[in-house]
C-alpha cells in the first residue's frame, strides 16, 4: 500500500462528511488492534474455540485420479462455523465493535453467508443485528434467511434497483448514516473505503496462514496453483495472503455468467466490461456505462454477482500477481456435480467457480504438482439454486406436495 488506504492506483475512502469521524474511529481502533499481539492472540482463541480453526486441508485423491494430472487439495473453509469463511471476519469485526462499545451492528449480503455469519456474531456477543439482502437473493436464498432471523436479526429485503448485492450495502451505508453512534457496519468483504478492504483481509489471512503451514506440514512443498472464487474478493484475499512471497501462482475466478461475451456476467477483472470508477466509497474496477451508472450482473452465485472487486485485488492484476479467469454457470455446475460424485464434498455455487477452472488446468500439470483450491463455502445453502440446475423431478415433485400442502 502506498500511502493510507491505497493499493496501487485503487482504493482510498471516497465518504461523505458526516461519516469522517466514524470512519475514523474505526480506522483507530483496528489499528490499536493490529499492533496488540494480544488481539491476534485473542482472536485466534476465539476461532479455535468456537469455529472449529484450523480448518483442515483435504487431499482430493478421486479427482486427482480422474484428471491424471496435479494433485488436488481443497482448503475447507465450509467446516469453518455457519458453513463459510465470512465467520473469520466476522469475528474479528465483533471483537472490534466491543473495543468501541457499540451495541448495534448492520450488515449486508448477497448468498446469506455474511448475513448468517453476522447474525451469529451478534448472538455470541449480544449485539442487535439488522441485515440488508436484496428480495431477488432473499427468494433464491431462503434457508438463509430463516436462520438470520431465527439467530434473531431483523432481515430487510431491498427492493431498490437491481435487488441485488450492491443495493443491499447502499441501504446498510444509509442506515449507518443514521445511526452511526451506536451502530457498526459490519462490511462483509474486501471493498469498501478504507478500512474495510485491509481489515476484512487482515482476519481473512488466517486461512492463508493455515493452508500453507499446512501443506508444508502434509506434502513437504507448496502448491504450485492457488485458486479461489473472486466475488467481493475476501475469501481469495485469505487464502492468497499465506502465497504472496512465495513462487506460488495464484488464480481468481470469477462468474463468467451465462458468458463473457453475453453481458450477462459478474467478471471485472477477466473481460473487458469493466472500467476504472469511484462508487460506494472507493476507487476499484466496476461493470458500469459510459456515464459511471452501474450494469445489471449475472451469476448463478448469489454472493458473486456484484459490480466492484476488492482494490487490493484489481492493484495485484495490474502487477500481474494474480490471474483472474471466468467460470460459466454451466461449467459451475459440472464441477460442483463432479465434485460432489467423485469426492462427497459439496462446494457452494460460489466456491465451485474455483473448481471449474482448477479442473480444467489441472490435467495439463505434472503429477509432481500441487494444486490447492479454496472451498469458500457448503452448497446446502443453495439447494434451491442447484436443484432447479439439475432439473431433478424429484426435487420438482416435492416442491410441488408442499405447495398443495400450504394451500390447502
Amino acid at each position: 500500500m502506498n500511502k493510507t488506504g491505497y493499493f496501487g492506483n485503487f482504493g482510498g475512502a471516497f465518504l461523505p462528511e458526516i461519516l469522517v469521524a466514524t470512519f475514523d474511529e474505526l480506522k483507530n481502533v483496528y489499528s490499536d488492534a493490529k499492533g496488540d499481539p494480544t488481539f491476534w492472540q485473542e482472536y485466534e482463541q476465539l476461532m479455535a474455540g468456537y469455529s472449529c480453526r484450523p480448518t483442515p486441508i483435504t487431499f482430493a485423491e478421486n479427482l486427482t485420479r480422474h484428471f491424471g494430472g496435479a494433485k488436488i487439495f481443497i482448503k475447507r473453509e465450509d467446516l469453518n462455523h455457519t458453513g463459510a469463511h465470512k465467520a473469520n471476519n466476522v469475528m474479528g469485526q465483533g471483537l472490534l465493535v466491543k473495543r468501541m462499545g457499540k451495541r448495534r451492528v448492520i450488515a449486508e449480503t448477497g448468498a446469506g453467508q455474511h448475513g448468517v455469519a453476522t447474525a451469529t456474531m451478534a448472538a455470541r456477543f449480544g449485539f442487535d443485528c439488522t441485515i440488508y439482502m436484496g428480495v431477488v437473493d432473499v427468494e433464491r436464498q431462503r434457508p438463509n434467511v430463516f436462520w438470520m432471523e431465527q439467530l434473531g436479526a431483523t432481515v430487510v429485503p431491498v427492493t431498490d434497483g437491481t435487488a441485488i448485492l450492491k443495493d443491499a450495502i447502499n441501504e446498510a451505508f444509509r442506515d449507518w448514516v443514521s445511526n452511526m453512534d451506536s451502530t457498526h457496519y459490519v462490511l462483509g468483504t474486501a471493498c469498501g473505503p478504507h478500512p474495510f478492504p485491509e481489515m476484512v483481509s487482515w482476519f481473512q489471512s488466517i486461512i492463508g496462514k493455515e493452508a500453507r503451514r499446512q501443506m508444508l506440514e502434509s506434502e513437504g512443498r507448496l502448491p504450485s496453483k492457488v485458486f479461489a472464487c473472486v466475488g467481493g474478493g475476501s475469501n481469495a484475499m485469505g487464502i492468497f495472503s499465506g502465497f504472496f512471497d512465495d513462487d506460488v501462482k495464484l488464480v481468481g475466478v470469477e462468474a463468467a455468467g451465462r458468458g463473457l461475451d453475453s453481458g450477462e456476467h459478474a467478471s471485472r477483472l477477466c473481460s473487458n466490461d469493466a472500467s476504472i470508477g469511484v462508487a460506494q466509497g472507493y476507487k476499484t474496477y466496476f461493470l458500469q456505462d459510459e456515464d459511471g451508472q452501474m450494469k445489471e450482473t449475472h451469476s448463478i452465485a448469489a454472493g458473486l454477482d456484484y459490480v466492484g472487486v476488492s482494490p487490493i485485488l484489481s492493484d495485484l492484476k495490474e502487477k500481474g500477481r494474480v490471474r483472474f479467469e471466468g467460470a460459466t454457470d454451466v461449467e459451475v455446475i459440472d464441477a460442483l456435480s463432479l465434485t460432489m460424485r467423485k469426492e462427497g464434498v459439496i462446494p457452494a455455487l460460489e466456491s465451485a467457480h474455483a473448481f471449474a477452472q482448477a479442473f480444467k488446468e489441472a490435467p495439463d500439470m505434472s503429477t509432481d504438482e500441487i494444486i490447492l483450491i479454496n472451498q469458500s463455502g457448503r452448497g446446502d445453502k443453495d439447494i434451491f439454486t442447484i436443484a432447479d440446475a439439475f432439473d431433478d423431478p424429484k426435487w420438482k415433485q416435492f416442491i410441488i406436495e408442499k405447495a398443495r400442502q400450504y394451500n390447502a
